[in-house]
């Protein structure tokens, strides 16, 4: 399947401030660890921007009208697990962040639904994600956008760090799902 061109969309905050959700350029990878806090995935980030010029992963961030990234988005496409993400119909959202500052004023409903529109644009119409157990704000605003808990996931997996040793998370998570219009 050809991918459609993917156009930016903004969100005006209630201030006035304009948001920028636009796809990932390699230039922003350093900006994704933000300010250090997520340094240890840089590997791991790399990869899947590696997978985003091969197609099988889409990356949108965030940004003010000055440049600063303050949210993220991934998209996996496809997936050796089918069931995550197949290539055609079904694709797995993951690592969405807003940063504080920037929540609770209707951006991460603006993200969502932008990035549903862009799955839509491609033929997916159906996207699963977890969201950790211990995060009732995130469970709250999929519900509000329509995603339904599947089960339970023991969140465990895997990834090497910036340092090249590999780590092991475990984040028991709620399965989600939607089905796209």
């Amino acid at each position: 399947m050809s991918s459609p061109p993917t156009a930016a969309g903004t969100y005006q905050l209630a201030d006035g401030e304009e948001i920028f959700i636009r796809p990932i350029r390699e230039s922003d990878l350093p900006a994704l660890e933000w300010e250090g806090e997520y340094q240890h995935f840089r590997r791991l980030y790399a990869e899947h921007y590696e997978a985003s010029k091969a197609g099988t992963t889409l990356i949108y961030v965030a940004e003010t009208s000055t440049g600063l990234m303050i949210g993220q988005v991934f998209l996996l496409l496809d997936s050796r697990n089918k069931d995550v993400a197949d290539g055609r119909h079904r694709a797995y959202l993951f690592s969405f962040r807003i940063k504080p500052a920037y929540r609770n004023q209707g951006l991460g409903s603006y993200m969502l639904n932008y990035v549903e529109n862009q799955l839509l644009l491609r033929g997916y119409i159906i996207v699963r994600l977890n969201v950790a157990q211990d995060n009732p704000k995130a469970r709250a605003l999929y519900e509000r956008r329509g995603y339904q808990v599947i089960g339970l996931s023991s969140g465990v997996w895997q990834y090497q760090d910036d340092q090249g040793v590999w780590q092991t998370m475990r984040e028991p998570a709620w399965k989600m799902i939607k089905r796209l219009r």
